[in-house]
């Protein structure tokens, strides 16, 4: 996995550290988990795209 790709899923895995505290202490937010999501698929899509 090339540095990019790593360091797109340490972002991922970090904002999930975030939104997770979050949805703790404050509240469920509905568009904080969409864009995690999103992000999460972003990056299986970039390491998809890294192994072809």
């Amino acid at each position: 996995m090339p540095g990019s790709t790593k360091a797109m899923a340490g972002l991922t895995v970090g904002t999930l550290v975030v939104v997770t505290a979050y949805t703790v202490t404050i509240g469920s937010d509905g568009w904080l988990w969409f864009t995690w999501v999103l992000l999460g698929l972003l990056t299986i899509g970039a390491s998809a795209a890294r192994r072809t």
